[in-house]
């Protein structure tokens, strides 16, 4: 922004810059802003340096103060930078803002050739076959960039930088373009060359490549260093000199920052070619590092971002742009503000290697206060990767496991916001690491770069875990980059670069463009078909979709409000809808929108409804269906049309509740589906026992049967299909199981190629179809090839069995042990195998047993034994068993001290309502404290709590107030733990203003300084340059609440300062600036004027001063003037004047108005009188009717007068004709011109005279509202209505239908009200039809009128029918108009004349007639024609039932299955099944079934009771009786039970052989019947019954019996029981207070065991102070109240086992 010298007003000023905009092609893009200034300015837009112009695509909107650029559509061309220039007298400023134009989508379906099939690539879609390689070079040197793409057509190619057309970055000559073709026969090659590069160069280069087949882009990073060597030589050839600020632009401008805060440094800067630039700091260049970011932002500036500024970063910054056409700078002063409370000592920079550390430490001047460590911008919480200590002031952070994403800037935090910066530098394979984060615009470019220290190291580059593709990445001596063009929504993700054991990763987001949902399509329109289908048509959108799009067509049924989806299509066009489509019978309403990928469209209603009936028939029905036993059935038939139907298995409806069920408990299992047109039925592992049953389906109008025939299938093995290797540890259980393809089929295991044999240590076992072999507790020589053989296929195992790793089972966690001196220390680990050896270490040597350490092995337990620890006793133990390791820490204390921590006095300072702990830690658990306060004891409350765990003994204030100050004792016998509690306020904060605020103000101004505190009685002190301010007149000091402010009722020159909130922990800084108004002149605006005027003319020189009062000087050539009779100095309000009455030729000469700091300067020359006569001609003027024609014209002398005359005649002045004068100027103005002032004006001055001619154009007559289309019906009144812009002459609007002026007719009527123009139509006629139109002789409206013909009317109705079964029927109804073309409809069926169906139609009457009618024909009969639908009802009567074919004589044997059949006479009739004259209802074995005319009656495990005669009726028919004779079923043992004899814990089982597979079977031990469950399996394989008992208890013993029928086996079951064993033991020792309760307690083998609890040999009994338990296999002795003399050695026996532990009894 500049103005120059006296110049008054305002320069212009940006209120809101422009933001950048990104559109897609064809979209509309706009650039806003809004500018101010004083005059008003003027705005230009530019790009490239080159001003806009004003275009078909381009435009320039304006509202106020508010400026734009529309570009309408927005081409790829378009994008780059836009500036926007503002300027007027006082000065000049602009704004830039860039506009992307991503490239233009694919074209629309319907334009593109088909895609390729899923999952392939369009073979002519453009593939790039080498792409260029990112490159580092310098200055100077030459750059070639190479692509080659192939496709068919052949691609075109283009390159562009940084999202910018090549010709619009650089001039033509700085770059060359050479195409060449490809070696294949449909590839382009495009090489860019740079013959010089140029700092500015650098830069991302995409190469596009384009094809009517789809587009593709690859890119590279290029970067312009400058030469190691020195300074670069200047393009001009000039040496180079430092950059420094020009003098004549004054002092730099100034930029406070808070120490901590970021500091950002803009500047744009424009030239052609493009210049190049340089940061400095204090005259040396600057480098970007991790605390100084250089880059240029998306509106083409560039910026320097110093981060977390310390005092060590102010000083000069410089910006230097220069490039071959000169050079230009902008420098800033940075000035960091440190905070009053700073660090003791801050932190230091830091190196570290890779998977090292790296400490971080400083010192806060308060150990009290709080601190925070951040990593940048996010915060650090300690873990054990950042490890955080406090130790008195220091703050330490430590930083294990370092990586190179551990490199960057830290951060230590206190209050106030006060920081302490340093950065971490993490030395390894990579140098560069990535951003913590990378944020890209969708269709942008993203470049990662990353440095490594060797050179040529091949790094790999991933997103997500998945390798990126080689063409996007690059290598380069030490640099290594991926770049990636036009990113999407599908790039973001965490981007990796891996080197080695080294990676760095950066989070890659990408910010998505809002895309508008698409439009709704047109011209939807309905048409009615035949044979129940409806039309509906469409046309696609406008204007179509940039992206591809389908259409979704609705329903909804009228009456309803749901709409249901019928489908999608691609294309527009017309889509027949049938009846199929719809679920029932109705009138339906549709409606079609258009979706995308960005959204959905309005929906488009079609107009109408249209009556549907949804029909089916069989398109493929149901088949036969062989299946082997085991494998499911599946039954599946195709309709017409989507309609529910029912499935029947043999005869038996299935639930249509639910898609999966069971017939029966133990019967077939089924599943239904229905998905679309298809119905299917699947059984479920369907065997012999199925085969022959029916399986049928109904429908309306569709019923259909299939059967099921199980075929024997060839055995193989179903699992494993693969040899099979498994590993087992010793005593682990061992199962091999082989699944064959059916059940109880035989096969052998051979182990090794040999037969195996059945044992305790192998058990082979059978249970349906699969075969397994048991090794119940694996061994080493069990190891080997297993073969399981059946039928010539095998399946093999092979089995490896290893000794068990050896794992500590417990402790699992390092273990910790106080002990005092010579007390016993057991250091005791349970393994996971009894023989595992272990190793004992003390503090990293191996141990060795002695009289001082003992070392113990007992079963799987494993001790280390101290008997009398003593201090140097104590450190690290570790207990080795194989690969793991068990850790221990003894601290071994003097019972002298019974307080661990705290050894010393230990002073704690908190503020109130912070919560406070004293912990004091002892060297026992069991000890008991005191707590005291200044001596007296304390007592537990809400604000007071004592707590104790293990040997820490803790007081907790959890919101400590100022009064529990004092000193706190923790007392234990004689000693005490001392701690001195200090409690202060909670520190004040302010809140508001976090940074320093700046006031500009102008003398009297008011002025208000305000600070929000944390707390409300805060007191502050206020400061003025140091010094602290007292409250006065000219001063006033308020307080409200939190808020305390310092105010200046009206402030002058001497009270701006530096004023300071000062709240004791915090501050405030405020920086006052008071100004006196400058006294300016403010009219003329013009700082130098050339008057002319004549001799004896009166003179008068005017200037408007600001403020008012402000005081002028008048001078002359120079000298001051005084007041006199012929030289008048005036002053009158803020005019100030110098009149020179009668003017004389010396009064010529410069007179000059002056204030203290404005002057105006008026050049005053005087000539003689001179002879009146037109300076210049008037101009021929053409205005519109109704506007002002103004003539303008110049004379001399100014004073001399002018004669006017319009078409000759002179002109009088008056309301339509002003005449007026302005110094020389003279003018005439006519209002409001009509044609009749068309003519000519003159103007006479003197002798001399001007002519000009009036043209006036006649105003247009528009149409503001136009007509409107108009749909009426025959017979009716109709009025077309349109409105002007203003009353027109008569005759000026004319009616038009078609091309023709409106015939003469008495219905038509034409009328006029103002701008109303009507036409009103009587008696409408179809041959009315047609398109009207109203026109005048500038505009034209048109509008279509449709008319309907009279609506067809029902006069009597059609009435409901009932007919017989063969009989007729007989419709009729009367319309109210003759020769009406219906049709007719039964069922939704159209119907046709034939032998059994008559139509007739007789005037106003339509009949139909029906012979022969059905069952099935029943239904609804329906007339329709064109809108008119009428319906009634016809009912069909069933014929009688009688019976084709009756029942036979049956005769079974008991628990099969009898079944009786007949056959009707019609397939829909219902029949009563009776026995000996009783009716049979459906159950469990009585199932009733309807196949077509066939009824069943089925009596499934037929018993004695079930035989005699049975009869079916059917209405008043019947048929019958047929016998039913049941013979006895008798079943017999084949096998018989053999008696077991087994050991405790193993498993028993019994088989048993019967005649009879259905017979009913029962197992019973001692008498009590057994059920499946827990340790009882019971089984039967056809006819063989199996009973297995697991894990035999001794009461298990007794007789076996199985039953079947009147059968039954019986066996002996024996149990020998297992010697009882000690499984856990009590301690060797253990420890009790004298007073308390002391337990003993063993687990043995197993529960139910008798144990005897012995004391130095006697048995002790139940009673007084002993407690004998028992629960389970646990047994306790429970002493209570122990005493001394309890002390001793005691004895648990089970029977040949014992355990023996001493009790130790401390205290009396």
């Amino acid at each position: 922004m500049k103005a120059g010298p006296g110049v008054q007003g305002s320069a212009p000023c940006f209120l809101r810059f422009p933001r950048p905009v990104r559109v897609p092609s064809g979209a509309e893009a706009e650039l806003r802003c809004v500018v101010l200034g004083e005059p008003p300015p003027t705005v230009a837009w530019e790009k490239g340096g080159r001003p806009l112009q004003a275009s078909e695509r381009l435009s320039f909107p304006r509202d106020g103060a508010e400026h734009g650029l529309l570009l309408s559509p927005a081409l790829p061309g378009d994008a780059g930078v836009y500036v926007c220039r503002a300027r007027n007298a006082a000065g000049e400023a602009y704004a830039a803002a860039a506009l992307t134009v991503l490239e233009p989508p694919a074209p629309p379906p319907s334009e593109r050739p088909p895609p390729p099939p899923a999952g392939a690539q369009d073979p002519g879609a453009p593939t790039f076959v080498s792409g260029p390689r990112s490159q580092w070079v310098l200055r100077g040197a030459e750059v070639v960039l190479s692509c080659e793409a192939a496709g068919l057509p052949e691609p075109a190619l283009r390159w562009e930088k940084d999202g910018m057309a090549l010709d619009e970055v650089w001039d033509s000559g700085h770059f060359a373009l050479e195409p060449r073709r490809a070696q294949g026969a449909r590839g382009a090659r495009l090489t860019l060359r740079i013959p010089a590069a140029r700092l500015p160069d650098s830069g991302v280069y995409v190469c596009h490549a384009r094809n009517a087949h789809g587009h593709a882009q690859v890119g590279a990073l290029l970067q312009v260093h400058l030469p190691p060597d020195g300074p670069p030589d200047d393009p001009d050839g000039a040496a180079e000199q430092r950059p420094q600020p020009e003098p004549g632009r004054g002092a730099p401008k100034t930029f406070w920052v808070n120490e901590g805060k970021h500091a950002k440094f803009r500047c744009y800067v424009m030239g052609k070619p493009e210049p190049e630039i340089e940061w400095h700091w204090q005259g040396r260049p600057l480098l970007p590092d991790r605390r100084r970011l250089m880059y240029r932002d998306r509106d083409g500036g560039f910026v320097l971002k110093v981060l977390y500024c310390q005092a060590r970063d102010r000083g000069l910054y410089v910006c230097a742009a220069r490039n071959s056409a000169g050079q230009t700078l902008s420098a800033v002063q940075l000035h960091v503000k440190e905070p009053r409370l700073r660090f003791s000592r801050p932190l230091q920079d830091v190196e570290g290697r890779e998977q090292g550390i790296a400490v971080l430490e400083c010192r806060v001047p308060n150990a009290r206060i709080p601190t925070a460590w951040f990593r940048e911008d996010q915060r650090l919480l300690p873990c054990r990767k950042y490890e955080q200590i406090e130790e008195g002031a220091v703050r330490r952070l430590v930083i294990h496991r370092l990586r190179a994403d551990d490199d960057g800037v830290y951060l230590c935090e206190m209050r106030g916001r006060v920081r302490s910066v340093a950065t971490v530098t993490v030395r390894g394979p990579i140098v560069r690491r990535l951003p913590r984060k990378l944020d890209v615009l969708e269709g942008e470019n993203a470049v990662l770069l990353v440095e490594t220290r060797e050179a040529g190291a091949q790094g790999r580059w991933s997103r997500d875990g998945e390798d990126l593709p080689a063409m996007c990445q690059s290598s380069s001596g030490h640099m290594h980059a991926l770049v990636l063009p036009g990113v999407t929504c599908e790039d973001a993700g965490e981007v990796t670069f891996s080197l080695g054991s080294s990676r760095t990763t950066t989070l890659l987001r990408v910010k998505g463009i809002k895309h508008s949902p698409p439009g709704p399509p047109v011209l939807a329109e309905m048409f009615k078909g035949h044979k129940n289908t409806v039309l509906l048509t469409w046309k696609p959108p406008e204007p179509p979709p940039e992206t591809p799009y389908i259409y979704r067509l609705e329903r909804q049924e009228v009456g309803s409000e749901d709409w249901v989806q019928c489908f999608s299509i691609e294309k527009a066009g017309a889509v027949e809808v049938p009846g199929d489509c719809v679920p029932a019978e109705g009138d339906y309403r549709f409606r079609v929108c258009t979706v995308t990928q960005h959204g959905r469209s309005p929906h488009v209603l079609f107009h109408g409804a249209a009556h549907l009936v949804p029909t089916a028939r069989l398109v493929a029905g149901l088949e036969d269906v062989q299946v082997y036993d085991g494998e499911d059935a599946v039954f599946s038939l195709d309709l017409s049309t989507i309609i529910p139907g029912t499935w029947f298995l043999n005869g038996e409806e299935l639930s249509g509740g639910q898609a999966e069920g069971q017939v029966e408990p133990g019967a077939l299992r089924y599943r239904m589906e229905h998905k679309g047109l298809r119905h299917r039925l699947i059984l479920r592992a369907v065997g012999h026992r199925d085969s022959g049953t029916l399986v049928g389906f109904s429908c309306p109008g569709v019923q259909d049967s299939a059967a099921l025939t199980i075929q024997e299938s060839p055995v193989h093995i179903l699992k494993p299909q693969e040899r099979v290797c498994l590993s087992f540890t010793t005593s682990e259980r061992a199962v091999l199981t082989c699944e064959l393809s059916r059940a109880d089929f035989p096969a052998r295991w051979y182990k090794d190629g040999r037969p195996v044999q059945e044992s305790e240590a192998l058990a082979v076992s059978v249970d349906g179809r699969r075969h397994r072999l048991v090794l119940p507790k694996a061994a080493l020589d069990d190891s080997g090839e297993f073969e399981c053989r059946t039928e010539g296929v095998s399946a093999f195992f092979s089995v490896t069995v290893r000794d068990p790793p050896v794992h500590i089972l417990d402790p699992r966690e390092h273990v910790f042990v106080h002990a005092i001196t010579s007390e016993c220390v057991v250091l005791s680990c349970q393994l996971s195998r009894e023989d595992a050896p272990v190793r004992w270490y003390k503090d990293g040597l191996e141990v060795e047993a002695g009289g001082a350490l003992v070392l113990e092995s007992e079963g799987p337990h494993r001790r280390l034994v101290l008997p009398a620890a003593q201090p140097p006793d104590g450190g690290e133990f570790q207990c080795e068993a194989g690969e793991e390791r068990a850790y221990f820490t003894v601290t071994i204390t003097d019972v002298s001290s019974w307080i661990v921590y705290p050894s010393g006095k230990v002073f704690v300072a908190a503020v109130r309502l912070e919560r406070v702990v004293l912990t004091c830690e002892l060297c026992r658990p069991w000890a008991e404290v005191r707590w005291t306060k200044d001596g007296v004891d304390v007592v537990q409350s809400e604000a007071l709590l004592l707590q104790q765990e293990d040997a820490v003994r803790r007081l907790v204030l959890p919101a400590v107030q100022l009064e529990d100050s004092g000193e706190y004792l923790c007392q234990i016998d004689r000693e005490a733990a001392s701690f001195t509690l200090t409690v202060t306020e909670p520190p004040v904060h302010i809140l508001h203003p976090q940074d320093e605020v700046t006031l500009l103000a102008e003398s009297g101004e008011r002025v208000v300084l305000s600070c929000q505190l944390s707390r409300e009685d805060a007191p502050v002190c206020w400061y003025k340059d140091g010094l602290e301010v007292e409250e006065g007149g000219a001063l006033v000091l308020e307080s409200e609440g939190p808020h305390r402010r310092l105010v200046l009722p009206a402030a002058q020159p001497p009270d701006g300062g530096e004023f300071v909130c000062d709240a004791g922990d915090d501050s405030a800084f405020f920086t006052v600036t008071v100004t006196a108004p400058p006294e300016k002149i403010v009219c003329p605006a013009t700082r130098s004027l050339d008057l002319q005027f004549q001799t004896q003319e009166h003179v008068e020189l005017c200037c408007e001063v600001a403020p008012t009062g402000s005081r002028v000087r008048w001078l002359k050539d120079g000298l001051e003037v005084d007041a006199s009779a012929a030289l008048l100095l005036g002053a009158e309000g803020a005019v100030r004047t110098l009149t020179l009455p009668c003017a004389r030729p010396e009064d010529a000469g410069e007179y000059v108005c002056e204030t203290r700091h404005d002057a105006v300067t008026f050049n005053v020359s005087l000539a003689e009188a001179l002879p009146t006569k037109l300076l210049s001609e008037l101009t021929p003027l053409t205005v519109q009717e109704g506007e002002d024609a103004t003539f303008r014209c110049e004379v001399s002398p100014p004073h001399a007068e002018v004669t006017w005359l319009l078409r000759g005649d002179p002109v009088t002045p008056g309301p339509l004709l002003q005449v007026a004068k302005s110094g020389s100027s003279r003018t005439l103005t006519l209002r409001g011109c009509r044609p009749a002032d068309a003519g000519t004006v003159t103007a006479q001055a003197g002798d001399t005279a001007t002519t000009a001619r009036l043209h006036v154009r006649e105003k247009e007559l528009l149409f503001l509202r136009k007509l409107q289309d108009v749909c009426t019906e025959e017979g009716q009144e109709v009025c077309l209505e349109a409105e002007t812009d203003h009353v027109g002459a008569a005759g000026s609007v004319c009616w038009v239908r078609g091309q023709e002026p409106l015939p003469s007719d008495q219905r038509l009527a034409v009328t006029q009200e103002g701008c109303l123009h009507r036409l009103c139509i009587h008696g409408v006629l179809l041959a009315d039809q047609g398109t009207y139109g109203c026109e005048s002789s500038h505009d034209r409206t048109l509008a279509r009128l449709s008319v309907r013909p009279r609506q067809l009317k029902v006069l009597q109705p059609l009435e409901d029918v009932m007919a017989e079964e063969g009989g007729s029927a007989t419709f009729q109804l009367e319309l109210s108009q003759e020769g009406v073309a219906g049709e007719w409809a039964l069922g939704g069926v159209l119907l046709q004349p034939g032998p059994k169906c008559h139509m007739q139609a007789e005037g106003q009457t339509y009949r139909l007639v029906l012979h022969g009618l059905g069952l099935a024909e029943a239904g609804c009969v329906a007339f329709t024609a064109d809108s008119l639908r009428c319906a009634a009802r016809l009912t069909v009567r069933e014929a009688p039932v009688t019976f084709v074919r009756g029942p036979q004589d049956l005769e079974v044997t008991e628990g099969d299955t009898a079944t009786f059949e007949c056959e009707l006479s019609q397939a829909l009739a219902d029949v009563t099944w009776e026995k000996d004259g009783h009716p049979l209802s459906p159950g469990e074995r009585v199932r009733l079934q309807a196949l077509g005319t066939r009824r069943l009656l089925q009596l499934r495990r037929c018993g004695l009771s079930d035989a005699g005669t049975y009869d079916c009726a059917a209405g008043a028919a019947r048929c019958g009786p047929a016998s039913l004779a049941v013979r006895e079923r008798t079943v017999e043992v084949l096998s018989e039970l053999r008696s077991v004899r087994a050991r405790e814990g193993d498993s028993a089982t019994f088989q048993c052989t019967v005649s009879e597979v259905e017979a009913d079977r029962s197992w019973a031990l001692g008498g009590r019947p057994l059920r499946p469950g827990g340790r009882v399996r019971i089984r039967q394989e056809g006819r063989r019954h199996v009973l297995v008992l697991s894990e035999l208890r001794p009461e298990d013993a007794g007789e076996v019996r199985f039953q079947a029928g009147r059968a039954q086996s019986v066996a002996l079951l024996e149990v020998e029981a297992l010697p009882l064993q000690m499984c856990r033991r009590p301690p060797r020792e253990k420890s009790v207070l004298a007073g308390r309760r002391a337990v003993l307690e063993v687990t043995v083998s197993r529960a139910g065991g008798r144990v005897r609890w012995l004391r130095e040999g006697a048995e002790l009994r139940e009673g007084g102070r002993y407690e004998l338990r028992s629960h389970g296999p646990t047994h306790s002795l429970v002493i209570r109240d122990v005493r001394p003399e309890d002390q001793g050695t005691y004895c648990c026996q089970a029977d040949g086992d014992s355990a023996h532990t001493r009790l130790l009894v401390e205290g009396s």
